[in-house]
């Protein structure tokens, strides 16, 4: 069986921009008439560069859609907070922000505790092929947040130029959309941002389902291994043109 949303994406403007450009991918797939350099003004950009998931996630609830993120970063997240209901999640988090100093972990939660106070569901589970085929399976595009580096098997980047460099290089981030699946094949359907990619010259590409997954779950190593699924409500009035 193959599935593919054929959702169209524009090329990111720089270097930093692929989470605005995916997230504008996705509304213009809802229907959502918004320019993507009015998305880029919107969405809050890191002092290192680029942004978060939890950010892309916070604009789409403030836009009226729901918005679930499914994380694997155990530097933000113990795995037995999952276990607790919102307000037990935001009670550790600003547990945590009290006895750790790390200035990105103190901003990461905060968002998410802004997340979770309006409306959003954080959730830990297996990244699984079943999972990102739940969301395909009901045309519902998925956001992740994953290793470029592995995604791309390219050399790391030099943080302050995003230059390639296998010495001095770190492990880059980066948001890509999932946007269907071939399941005999077992690959998945993505929509790219980045062009050209070191992967591929086009934005709309296959890659193995087991590359992707190792790709978003190797994120964490860039606060990242993030799914975001943003979802109209029932009622379409509740999102906000």
């Amino acid at each position: 069986m193959n599935r593919d949303m054929n959702i169209s994406i524009l090329p990111q403007p720089d270097d930093t921009s692929c989470g605005p450009t995916c997230l504008h991918a996705v509304y213009s797939y809802y229907g959502e008439d918004i320019e993507l350099s009015t998305l880029r003004d919107e969405i809050t950009e890191l002092e290192t560069g680029g942004t978060l998931a939890v950010i892309l996630g916070l604009h789409a609830l403030k836009k009226g859609y729901k918005a679930t993120i499914y994380s694997y970063n155990l530097m933000v997240f113990d795995p037995t907070w999952f276990r607790l209901p919102p307000d037990g999640m935001i009670k550790k988090l600003k547990m945590q922000m009290e006895v750790k100093n790390d200035s990105k972990l103190r901003y990461t939660s905060k968002k998410y505790i802004e997340f979770l106070t309006l409306g959003g569901e954080l959730k830990f589970a297996d990244l699984s092929p079943a999972l990102i085929r739940k969301y395909l399976d009901r045309q519902t595009p998925i956001i992740t947040a994953l290793s470029a580096t592995y995604l791309y098997r390219s050399p790391r980047e030099i943080p302050e130029n995003t230059d390639y460099d296998d010495l001095r290089g770190e492990p880059s981030g980066h948001f890509v959309v999932i946007t269907g699946y071939d399941k005999p094949a077992k690959k998945v359907s993505v929509a790219d941002p980045m062009l050209p990619n070191p992967f591929m010259k086009t934005s709309r590409y296959s890659v193995r389902m087991t590359h992707l997954i190792n790709a978003i779950l190797l994120g964490v190593l860039t606060y990242d291994a993030k799914l975001l699924v943003i979802e109209k409500n029932e009622t379409d009035g509740d999102v906000q043109k």
